[in-house]
């Protein structure tokens, strides 16, 4: 009989310890469950990423402007080229190009070339067939080379396509405040301002080409503020997207150059 007792007192001992363990198990998981859901960021963090976006934002909006707009490049005529009142200029884009009458008194004196663009004149602009029926265009009896604008169009609407995958990372950080989505952000809007550039180069070559293609007719070119745009939005993408990466380190790079050192006594 006090055997059997002993017995059953030890084993409710044991399945005591049983369940304690195993309440304090799902106690632990519960706040490493807790831990993780708080693990989220900072309003400094939050701020630091909105900042940072809006960097990239401004880089965006540059791109969309240069490449909508057909000033890329003016092509000029000497402005006594034709002998009477008035002289001709071209500029372009990537879709489309114009082609405007000037009048030479309106032109600087100072002035050898045709234009600026800005001048009051008559214009006549049509959209590239690159595209459509893949002609190539003739400005002033200069062809265009096909290739190289469809190259550099193509470059440009890819890195649209990744400031639009970029700006969706961004938006999923901020509503679900995680910084992992910095990571991929930061790699689409670095490569974006590449790609800008890159189109930028080979726009400038494709004018190059179409120069090269006759010398009848003399002409000075140059690049317009399309360019300018466009350009410095590549600058401010590639400045943008090293931000996020800076802020998607689990610590400052200053930290990391200069650890910090406790003082013992």
């Amino acid at each position: 009989m006090w055997s059997n007792l002993f017995v059953q007192q030890e084993e409710d001992g044991r399945m005591g310890v049983v369940g304690a363990g195993q309440g304090g198990g799902l106690a632990g998981m519960k706040g490493l469950r807790g831990q993780r859901r708080t693990n989220k960021m900072s309003d400094s963090q939050e701020g630091k990423i909105k900042l940072a976006f809006f960097v990239a934002i401004v880089g965006v909006t540059l791109t969309v402007l240069g490449m909508g707009t057909e000033f890329w490049v003016e092509l000029a005529q000497p402005k006594d080229f034709s002998g009477n009142q008035t002289c001709q200029m071209a500029h372009y884009g990537l879709w489309k190009g114009c082609v405007r009458t000037l009048w030479v008194a309106d032109i600087d004196p100072e002035r050898t070339s045709c234009g600026p663009a800005e001048l009051p004149g008559e214009s006549n602009c049509t959209y590239f067939k690159f595209f459509t029926s893949g002609e190539n265009a003739v400005i002033f009896k200069k062809t265009t080379n096909r290739n190289l604008n469809l190259a550099a169009a193509v470059l440009a609407l890819l890195s649209l396509t990744m400031m639009v995958m970029g700006s969706i990372c961004i938006a999923m950080s901020l509503s679900k405040g995680v910084l992992f989505f910095l990571k991929p952000a930061s790699f689409c809007f670095i490569l974006s301002g590449v790609l800008v550039l890159l189109s930028v180069l080979i726009f400038h070559q494709s004018v190059l080409a179409l120069l090269s293609s006759d010398h009848s007719i003399p002409l000075h070119h140059e690049l317009s503020w399309s360019v300018a745009c466009v350009g410095s939005a590549g600058a401010i993408l590639i400045f943008g997207g090293f931000l996020f990466i800076v802020l998607a380190l689990p610590f400052s790079p200053w930290q990391r150059c200069f650890p910090h050192k406790n003082s013992t006594t």
